[in-house]
């Protein structure tokens, strides 16, 4: 298996511990010192915000449109079909289904995501409002 194949494989594992909220096991997918978008958030704060996110939207399910690697970098873009139960990014959802993508880039560190930075498709949320 290559560096990229192997690198690619880990981050569908990270994808699917997400999806399946495993919680008990984020920890052998995520770096214990993760950052989000520059900030520390160690592992429980990772771990706490997914967990609020899966709260704020019930049927949030993480997508792969595709991803490049370049060990130790996945570059990926995510689709998302979803109802958040009230605000998303700000924004007055309140049940309606909506259609977005994130951007994000991650590094990895002892095979697990340790820096991860995302852009959210906020305005194709807002032009479905």
């Amino acid at each position: 298996m290559t560096p990229n194949e192997n690198l690619a494989e880990r981050y569908r594992a990270y994808i699917d511990c997400l999806n399946k909220q495993d919680w008990d096991n984020l920890g052998s997918v995520v770096h214990e010192d993760v950052h989000y978008n520059g900030t520390r958030v160690g592992l429980t704060g990772y771990r706490q915000m997914l967990v609020g996110d899966f709260e704020a939207i019930p049927d949030l399910s993480f997508n792969i449109d595709f991803l490049v690697c370049e060990p130790p970098r996945i570059a990926a873009r995510l689709l998302f079909g979803c109802t958040p139960k009230a605000m998303l990014f700000g924004l007055p959802v309140n049940g309606r289904k909506v259609n977005f993508s994130e951007n994000v880039f991650y590094t990895f560190r002892e095979g697990r995501v340790v820096d991860v930075w995302s852009v959210i498709d906020k305005a194709a949320i807002e032009a479905q409002l």
